[in-house]
């Protein structure tokens, strides 16, 4: 039998006055055991050394772990030791339980209202045991991603780290990474900063959460694209925002919605290069009138814009940031969605004016980054690894996107209408069906399929039923295995629907 080790030191409340020491000692050896602190199997300190450390008489701390040996929890084995018996007697811990029951009453008590806010509609994603199901959405091609190149890049920049990158980190983030940061978002979303301005973050949703947070009072209007990010929502209701949901046409947000129904909100969130979950871009017109609201209003926006690196065909819009002349735009970026959802690297380029606010903020909530795997993203980027790889996945992506329309139209005719996304690495599919959007994605999830049903993320306003597929990091047969299962799934809703109406 494996032999469990435990400390040598064992943590002992003291005895009262005039507490007989080896029932004292007896007591407490047996609550630790009850209690779990001593694991079954354990070793035992010997009784010369507990006596030494609680300046005991060894007869004293024989005669309790006789008594212990006597009740059957402790054994002896010979030349080994002695050790918390395998098995506890059932009576004894079954009288222990009855008196904890009877001395201690529950505790009742709870989460406080910031901590109810806090998880209000949140939905855990489960952690990934397969790769490539169809049709997750929030998945990149990871099957696709360069382990070996990222792998040789670890170990050289391992061999070679400072002894300082295993000290301190910098709250700000490592500042190559930074570096490396502001190049790219100048380079190809046309974003004019330095590395002065980038906070480096576990992601864009730790970006949302420090905006919320440092940015919004309790009760503050914030514009949120209806239908939108159910993340941006949480974080923003955990800092006590009152959501103003606002609608999504062809060209975005509609401003002038927001406006007048809200004219003096703190902030607005928006998605403008890929539009979650829709996928329209906003229009140049309401990107001038959203930049013009936020000035006159002295207000935020956050441009989140987690996928938009991947655009398949129309003119890509600059990014909403590189537009703006008052200092009122956050833009978000994650590198979670365009190399491997773990990795949990993302960046905030802030207005100069609130960056030390931020890495402050940052301070308090996890110290900062983790150094070694930002000193490895930069050697990745800064190699020219990170620009051939999001080229190798734009075009796979796109193959994939039209391979999933096409197969949509091969077996899904007449009960869903898939659209091509300009960008991202999901699809709007339109019901074609009398079934609501929620039933028919339960029904095709009961199948073993992942999507959403874009009800599942709106607000306030309506929308025609949809689901809501992703392509990117799903393999070609996986596409057409899904496609063929979510055919299945809709024809037997089509089939029970009006039998369901007549009834």
């Amino acid at each position: 039998m494996a032999k469990a080790e435990t400390f040598q030191d064992l943590a002992l409340a003291p005895p009262s006055p005039g507490q007989e020491l080896w029932r004292w000692l007896c007591g407490e050896v047996r609550a630790a055991i009850l209690e779990g602190r001593l694991k079954p199997n354990a070793r035992m300190p010997s009784t010369r050394s507990l006596a030494r450390q609680y300046k005991l008489a060894r007869g004293t701390a024989t005669a309790a772990f006789d008594q212990l040996h006597s009740e059957g929890f402790l054994v002896t084995r010979r030349g080994a030791g002695t050790f918390v018996a395998a098995t506890l007697p059932d009576e004894t811990v079954a009288a222990e339980e009855n008196r904890a029951a009877t001395e201690i009453p529950p505790s009742r008590a709870g989460l406080s209202n910031c901590g109810r806010a806090m998880i209000h509609g949140v939905r855990l994603l489960a952690p990934s045991r397969s790769l490539g199901k169809a049709f997750r959405s929030y998945e990149p091609a990871i099957d696709l991603f360069p382990v070996n190149q990222w792998s040789r890049v670890a170990g050289r920049v391992l061999r070679r780290a400072p002894r300082s990158l295993y000290g301190q980190g910098d709250a700000h983030g490592y500042l190559p990474l930074r570096r490396a940061i502001a190049e790219y978002v100048g380079a190809s979303r046309g974003v004019r900063s330095s590395a002065d301005q980038v906070l480096v973050t576990s992601g864009a949703q730790h970006a949302l959460d420090l905006t919320a947070r440092l940015l919004l009072d309790p009760g503050d209007a914030v514009w949120c694209e209806d239908p939108g990010y159910p993340g941006a929502f949480c974080a923003l209701r955990a800092a006590g925002a009152h959501l103003v949901p606002v609608p999504v046409d062809a060209e975005g947000i509609v401003v002038e919605a927001a406006r007048a129904r809200s004219p003096r909100a703190r902030l607005a969130y928006v998605t403008p290069s890929n539009q979650f979950p829709l996928g329209v871009t906003m229009s140049m017109e309401r990107r001038r009138a959203l930049l013009a609201w936020a000035a006159g209003a002295d207000a935020w926006v956050i441009e989140d814009e987690y996928d938009a690196e991947y655009r398949y065909f129309g003119r890509p819009q600059p990014a909403l940031a590189s537009l703006d002349s008052s200092g009122c735009v956050l833009y978000a970026g994650t590198f979670t969605k365009m190399l491997f959802n773990s990795l949990r690297i993302g960046f905030l380029v802030l207005p100069e004016r609130l960056v030390e606010a931020y890495a402050a903020a940052r301070s308090i909530t996890d110290r900062h980054p983790p150094t070694l795997e930002q000193a490895i993203l930069a050697e990745f980027i800064l190699d020219g690894h990170f620009g051939l790889h999001v080229r190798r996945m734009r075009q796979t992506y796109a193959e994939r996107m039209s391979l999933l329309v096409d197969e949509a139209q091969r077996h899904l005719g007449g009960l869903l209408e898939v659209e091509r996304a300009a960008a991202g690495m999901r699809a709007m599919a339109w019901l074609r069906t009398p079934e609501g959007d929620r039933q028919a994605a339960g029904r095709a999830r009961a199948r073993g399929l992942e999507l959403a049903a874009l009800s599942d993320f709106t607000l306030e306003h309506p929308q025609p039923a949809a689901l809501i597929l992703g392509f990117a990091g799903c393999a070609p047969r996986e596409i057409r295995r899904g496609m063929e299962v979510l055919a299945a799934a809709l024809e037997t809703g089509a089939a029970e629907a009006p039998a369901a109406g007549i009834a």
